[in-house]
């Protein structure tokens, strides 16, 4: 049995791209965790997207062993996290677990946007600091001006930073002995009630569902009985496991250690993420506090392309949404895709990597609409709709006011590029709140915006306005009125919701054109005209046509009377006028697409990695 006084539970946080993986792999090797056989790049990131993308998408854990200078040896619980701000969740969930955290600050970029937001989110939950300045071995790393923004920008000690290089392992020892010396050990009591916090949770299609706590207080150990405090059921305790990087069983968890749970649970409903895991017969245990459960702000539908496959989409959504409980759905209908679902999430990144973990591990085929934020609208009999679904948009004359969501955006940034990006947060209807110059380079610009113009391509604009340079991290301010209008596409006046979209009445006529200019570039030529139209309240603002592919009828014709031919035309003509009446316009995935795109980029919620 582990004592508690030597397990030390500790998370990596910081911004995109700073190290943290790749100190994650150095921690391991230098406590013998990996053999050299099996040390491969960023290990903990063992989904096939988070390697091809080069990002943390979910947290992992792994158990080290480390033996310090007074010769005890140390239970480490490490957790590995995301960096970018649409998996904000995966941290506090991390947070929630842990008693420390090593806020890593690359050398050559310093303080970012969302190593600030993660700083503050781990002091709110009174975790300790340990500040680590990695990549020092960069030409161009600046230690002394990351330690001095530290100090200036988050309120640390720079004295009680540990410099190191995650990549060629200098300093790494340092770090491990600072774990062990300035963060503290669990807080629990180890002979009183069970009480373990379910930080995770997958589905394994041989053992049921898999749950990962913290065990904070007691102890649970195979064969006992516990009982889930949300649903109030009880299960048997199959098998507990640790990962040290590699599953390994154990026979008990106590106080302090982090582990999984198998109990035959086979309904992916019963575990809640946060949930309280007690004994049966504890009548007085009081349920510890989890963490606030994430709230989807961004929304777009999810159908397949194969009607057959929506049984398939609704298991598959099931058991995805075990394992990020982030991610929302409800059944929705279409007229032009048919059945799916209307899917919640937290930014555009996370709408992307979903509908790839639902293409690539179930074996689906999805279509994807144009992803939109939830409106509040106040109606003239004074009812209140939250609408997140262009389809549920009221008739305009129905309408009193619109609510839109604001975030508040920070953008970190080198001072030559200040003017760029506030003409693009002017252009996006911003509102300047702060203006800040820290050290001689930096700057720190914060904006109220319109979530709903965050999340069309604005990544991309910010990365394209400053080279690259730019890090980004929002919260969202509640709601503010807008003049907001329905833009209505039209394929041969049949109106398609599903390239609906809801925009400011001032952009309305700008993205009407360019949207109708995209999907006519898109939509294949078919046997007659296909009239691609966008209006606002029943008018037409933009209009283009796809022209008819056309059959050399009069081929066969050589000289002759002119009259055969016009006949031959005539009949061609009066043919096409049928299919045209009779007709229906095949709509290609790009098409939906296009609807995410403006000025010709693509659509910038992940790839741009703000």
């Amino acid at each position: 049995m582990s004592l508690p006084q030597r397990i030390r539970n500790f998370c990596i946080i910081a911004h995109i791209d700073h190290g943290k993986s790749t100190l994650a792999d150095r921690l391991m090797e230098c406590t013998g965790a990996l053999a050299p056989r099996e040390r491969v790049d960023q290990y903990l990131d063992r989904m096939d997207l988070e390697r091809e993308r080069g990002i943390t998408i979910k947290a992992q854990t792994v158990r080290l062993a480390y033996r310090a200078e007074d010769g005890e040896t140390y239970q480490l619980n490490l957790i590995d996290t995301p960096g970018h701000v649409d998996f904000h969740y995966e941290v506090s969930r991390s947070l929630a677990a842990c008693e420390g955290a090593l806020l890593v600050v690359d050398a050559s970029q310093g303080v970012q946007a969302q190593t600030l937001a993660n700083a503050l989110a781990a002091t709110a939950q009174g975790l300790d600091l340990l500040p680590v300045i990695n990549k020092i071995d960069l030409p161009n790393a600046d230690v002394e001006g990351a330690k001095r923004e530290l100090r200036e920008v988050l309120g640390l000690d720079p004295e009680q930073a540990v410099c190191i290089s995650a990549k060629t392992g200098e300093g790494v020892p340092g770090v491990l002995s600072a774990i062990v010396r300035r963060l503290p050990p669990p807080r629990g009591v180890a002979d009183a009630p069970l009480r373990a916090l379910v930080i995770d949770s997958w589905y394994d299609s041989y053992q049921g569902v898999v749950v990962l706590l913290r065990v904070v207080d007691g102890e649970v150990h195979v064969g006992q009985h516990v009982r889930l405090m949300a649903t109030s059921k009880e299960y048997e305790v199959l098998k507990l496991g640790v990962f040290d990087p590699h599953p390994a069983d154990v026979t008990e968890l106590v106080a302090g250690e982090v582990g999984s749970l198998i109990a035959g649970i086979r309904e992916v409903r019963d575990t809640q993420i946060g949930d309280t895991i007690c004994a049966p017969d504890a009548a007085d245990v009081v349920q510890l506090p989890g963490f606030r459960p994430s709230k989807p702000i961004v929304f777009a539908g999810l159908f397949p392309t194969e009607p057959g496959q929506y049984e398939e989409l609704r298991a598959a959504m099931e058991k995805l949404a075990l394992n990020d409980a982030s991610f929302t759905y409800e059944p929705e209908t279409s007229a032009a895709l048919g059945f799916g679902f209307r899917c919640g999430f937290l930014g555009s990144l996370h709408l992307e990597i979903i509908q790839e973990r639902l293409e690539r591990e179930f074996g689906l085929h999805l279509i994807s609409t144009a992803p939109t934020v939830a409106y509040s609208i106040l109606t003239r009999q004074g009812e209140v709709h939250t609408i997140a679904n262009p389809a549920e948009f009221p008739d305009p004359g129905d309408i009193d006011e619109i609510n839109e969501p604001y975030a508040l955006v920070t953008v970190h940034i080198p001072k030559e590029f200040v003017g760029n990006v506030l003409a693009l947060c002017e252009e996006r209807r911003g509102i300047q709140q702060h203006l800040e110059y820290f050290g001689t380079e930096r700057v720190r610009i914060q904006y109220l915006l319109p979530f709903a113009e965050l999340i069309f391509d604005f990544h991309d604009q910010l990365k394209s306005a400053t080279r690259g340079y730019a890090s980004l991290d929002y919260e969202l301010r509640g709601e503010q009125p807008g003049d907001l209008v329905k833009l209505q596409l039209y394929i041969n006046g049949e109106p398609v919701d599903a390239l609906s979209v809801i925009v400011h009445r001032d952009q309305a006529y700008y993205r009407g054109r360019e949207v109708v200019a995209r999907l006519r570039s898109v939509i294949p030529r078919q046997l007659f005209d296909v009239a691609i139209q966008a209006g606002v309240g029943g008018r037409i603002i933009a209009r283009e046509t796809v022209k008819a592919l056309r059959k050399d009828v009069t081929a066969k014709c050589y000289g002759g009377d002119i009259t055969r031919k016009r006949k031959l035309l005539e009949k061609q003509k009066a043919g096409k006028k049928r299919m045209k009446r009779l007709g229906k316009v095949e709509i290609p995935q790009e098409a939906f697409l296009s609807v995410l795109t403006t000025k010709g980029t693509s659509q910038g919620g992940g790839k741009g990695r703000a």
